[in-house]
């Protein structure tokens, strides 16, 4: 059953049946991530960054020129222009396949993507090299919590269906939505290791299950873990503390924004 606390806005209605039948098992019936609205500087480093606890946070994106410029494709073609600039694709995959393209660097032809939009295909714009799209968003004031500094701010850019595998990274994280919505699942950094992450250097912070065909004969301990997840709607950040895993797929056309940075205090999330 889902969750009763799922609250889903008005004007971004999800139709719940059919998303169901994509999300992992049990997903939107345990612990709905919590969501505050319009939530202070204060706040955030009391009630969340010193635990180490996710939050949604609404309404802070209003401001941002590209909540409205994100969703007209002919400003995105027109600022892009002809260019060709370097990308990232990450691991990812869509339906019940894999491609295990992690971190794979490469050069993009503009023109060329928009007229063969791959299904496959989530892309993380290198270093911004399209200036007027990094004018479109700011940083927000969360990411200076705890006196450090940013180490990394990336645009990813995919459509629905694309799904990044279960992983967890170094730094505080900040995904602002910017266009569309995601389904993210977290898992807490203190189950690591019934998460069963790979061994190698290169993908340790991978977990070997795909939660959307679980093998329970060789993962048995991953369906009874607790987790929280939600539905990240268009114009609400999601903050994600250090080394907790995440699962996230895309329900529409989606364009965001994650924002990775560093304490320098040592609170207990980093």
């Amino acid at each position: 059953m889902v969750n009763s606390a799922l609250v889903i806005g008005s004007d971004t209605l999800v139709d719940l049946v059919n998303v169901l039948g994509v999300l992992p098992m049990k997903s939107l019936s345990s612990k709905i991530i919590g969501k505050r609205s319009a939530l202070s500087l204060e706040g955030f480093l009391c009630d969340y960054f010193m635990s180490g606890s996710p939050v949604i946070i609404s309404d802070c994106m209003g401001h941002w020129p590209a909540r409205t410029r994100w969703n007209d494709m002919d400003y995105l073609k027109r600022v892009a222009g002809d260019r060709t600039v370097p990308v990232e694709v990450i691991n990812l995959c869509v339906g019940k396949t894999t491609y295990p393209q992690i971190g794979s660097k490469s050069l993009l032809h503009f023109p060329s993507f928009w007229r063969g939009f791959s299904p496959v295909t989530l892309l993380n714009l290198l270093t911004w090299q399209i200036n007027e799209l990094r004018k479109d968003i700011f940083i927000p004031d969360y990411c200076y919590a705890g006196g450090g500094e940013l180490r990394s701010l990336n645009a990813w850019f995919g459509p629905a269906g694309t799904v990044t595998p279960l992983h967890h990274d170094p730094h505080h994280n900040i995904l602002a939505q910017v266009v569309g919505k995601k389904y993210i699942r977290l898992y807490p950094a203190s189950l690591s290791e019934e998460l069963y992450p790979y061994t190698e250097t290169m993908l340790c912070n991978s977990s070997k299950v795909d939660l959307d065909n679980i093998d329970e004969k060789e993962f048995p301990k991953v369906k009874d873990l607790e987790f929280q997840d939600c539905i990240l709607e268009e114009g609400e950040m999601l903050y994600i503390p250090p080394k907790w895993w995440h699962y996230v797929r895309s329900l529409t056309t989606s364009f965001s924004v994650s924002f990775w940075w560093s304490n320098c205090g040592g609170s207990p999330a980093s």
